[in-house]
């Protein structure tokens, strides 16, 4: 099973890794969403794709939107803290343009190990 995770918090990006990569996952990780194009298009078995939704460069949005469109099979976990507004709302959006399930930061490990879990299972 491989995961691309896609943040540009360094700290998050290697948190989520160490927490994925103690469940056997093997674990990509990429800045922002042109970033993870790139590795998309490169690493074609990838199966999950966690998006922070707030990034430089290209947000998560628009990142969603592009791997839904290019990459259907890939499933889609968003994750956010907010930015300036309320996490909740990006997260809203991001379910409603395609993300397969929402998390809101800061989460604990066995929170997300669910979120993937249950992407592997739908």
């Amino acid at each position: 099973m491989r995961i691309l995770v896609v943040d540009d918090d360094v700290e998050v990006r290697e948190m989520i890794k160490k927490m994925l990569s103690g469940q056997n996952y093997d674990v990509l990780l990429a800045a922002n969403g042109n970033e993870s194009m790139k590795i998309i298009k490169n690493e074609p078995d990838i199966d999950i794709v966690i998006t922070d939704i707030i990034m430089p460069e290209k947000e998560g949005i628009e990142t969603i939107l592009e791997i839904k469109r290019d990459f259907p099979h890939i499933r889609i976990l968003a994750i956010s803290g907010g930015g300036r507004g309320d996490p909740q709302n990006y997260l809203v959006l991001a379910k409603g343009l395609g993300a397969d399930l929402t998390l809101g930061k800061p989460f604990i490990k066995q929170e997300l190990l669910e979120a993937v879990n249950a992407l592997l299972v739908e």
